[in-house]
């Protein structure tokens, strides 16, 4: 590693003041095709993804890589693009949402056809029960007893994460839904149910984290799943008569990206790992995964923890040690230091207050890791974007993620070509602008 951080040194380029702001990360209406199928509500925009599949001179040679995938931004819009992508994520729902936003080979009559089915008959067996799931009128408790899931899987939600009838109903369209489990189109019906029950059923709400809003006592949930199909269906006709290449997502860790690709098979990453913060990543998708049984367990949800780069102390082991990768990286050193330093003069004495400034060397490690593993699927002159924010969720010590995250790159033999400011954002905490950038760099060979 270098002995110093030379931030000055890479040059800055800053995009119009327009998106210097919230606006830049909003999704325009023109772009809400099959990446509205579902999405991280702080995912970045697929117009990001277009500026950079241009800068790069991308054609229908090129295959992208996005190692953090997530609910698939990059891939659905490579894919809109006319190019062949690979996505490589370690959350199973996320996992899950990205294969099937990006598998546009069904019928979509067919799958309207099944669904409305699938809705009958589900509002039938709710009928039976005394339930009209289009009026919200509540239900007698002494003609049926509602559904709920078993004390283990209840211990993984945050409490009130939806109310009792609302859950009910999801739960007897989730098991009509999976009477069709071996059909094609199964997964674009169940994707399309987690997405009405998130933003639709429950009671979450969505900032920088995941909490509970306003409890529903009911909500008309067939329909508002039938409207999620439809979407989907309407989608899918849009390019019926067009050809598209095709896109691979696989279930994994990008630290181990060589146990996915071949060598040297890989044109460009655009891309947009976790940040180094407080957010639990895995409780932006918690509901959904257990409901929908991604998720069953205690055993299953540390299982996905350890597969991800660690970017909070919710995700931290003790057997972790990806800290060694950049253990002699004076500035990672520096604030890890200075957040022990502030700990200890605010009194903070809590086991994750305590490993704050771990967290953030397992970060950085964690990450360099990925680096260096990616080094062997990359052809000679590929192109990256990674993009990542500033943070100071650490005792308000602040993180300049791009740069830092520059430098280990280009200890590792890439070439850091710029930091390309997204956005700028102001933490009410510290009262300083946060920056999110794009991390620039050029693999050499």
């Amino acid at each position: 590693m270098k002995t110093e951080l030379n931030q000055t040194a890479l040059p800055v380029i800053q995009i119009s003041e327009d998106k210097a702001n919230g606006r830049a990360n909003k999704l325009n209406p023109h772009d809400r095709a099959f990446h509205d199928w579902y999405r991280f509500v702080l995912s970045f925009p697929p117009h990001l993804v277009q500026d950079y599949i241009k800068r790069f001179g991308l054609n229908g040679n090129s295959t992208i890589l996005d190692p953090f995938c997530g609910t698939g931004t990059t891939l659905v819009e490579s894919k809109r693009s006319g190019l062949k992508a690979i996505g490589v994520e370690a959350n199973p729902f996320a996992h899950f949402a990205s294969t099937v936003k990006v598998d546009w080979g069904i019928n979509p009559d067919i799958l309207m056809k099944r669904a409305r089915e699938i809705a009958d008959s589900a509002v039938k067996t709710l009928k039976k029960q005394g339930i009209n799931d289009n009026e919200v009128l509540g239900w007698n408790s002494k003609v049926v007893e509602l559904r709920v899931l078993d004390p283990q899987a209840t211990k993984l939600l945050l409490a009130n994460s939806i109310s009792p009838l609302p859950l009910h109903k999801i739960l007897i369209l989730r098991d009509q839904v999976k009477k069709y489990r071996t059909e094609r189109f199964y997964g674009h019906m169940l994707l399309a149910l987690a997405n009405a029950l998130v933003f639709k059923a429950s009671n979450l709400r969505f900032g920088p984290e995941v909490g509970v809003g306003n409890l529903k006592s009911d909500v008309p949930v067939i329909s508002c799943w039938l409207a999620e199909v439809e979407k989907i269906a309407n989608d899918l006709r849009s390019i019926s008569s067009k050809a598209y290449p095709p896109s691979t997502v696989y279930l994994g860790d990008a630290r181990q990206i060589s146990n996915f690709l071949p060598p040297g098979s890989i044109d460009a990453v655009i891309t947009s790992p976790p940040y180094p913060n407080e957010k639990d990543y895995t409780r932006t998708t918690r509901l959904e995964s257990v409901i929908l049984g991604f998720i069953e367990g205690k055993d299953e949800l540390r299982s996905l923890k350890k597969n991800l780069v660690r970017s909070n102390t919710r995700g931290v082991y003790k057997e972790d040690t990806d800290d060694r990768w950049v253990a002699e990286h004076p500035e990672i050193e520096r604030i890890a230091n200075a957040i022990e330093k502030r700990r200890k003069q605010l009194g903070k004495t809590s086991g994750f207050e305590r490993l704050y400034p771990r967290v953030t060397r397992l970060y950085f490690g964690g990450m360099a890791r990925h680096l260096a593993e990616l080094r062997g699927v990359l052809r000679p002159g590929a192109r990256l974007a990674y993009v990542v924010g500033d943070q100071a969720s650490y005792l308000r010590v602040m993180i300049r993620t791009g740069a830092l995250l520059a430098d280990i790159a280009e200890s590792l033999g890439y070439e850091v070509q710029r930091i390309d400011l997204f956005r700028t954002r102001f933490a009410t905490a510290t009262k300083a602008e946060l920056r999110e950038e794009v991390v620039v760099l050029r693999w050499k060979g």
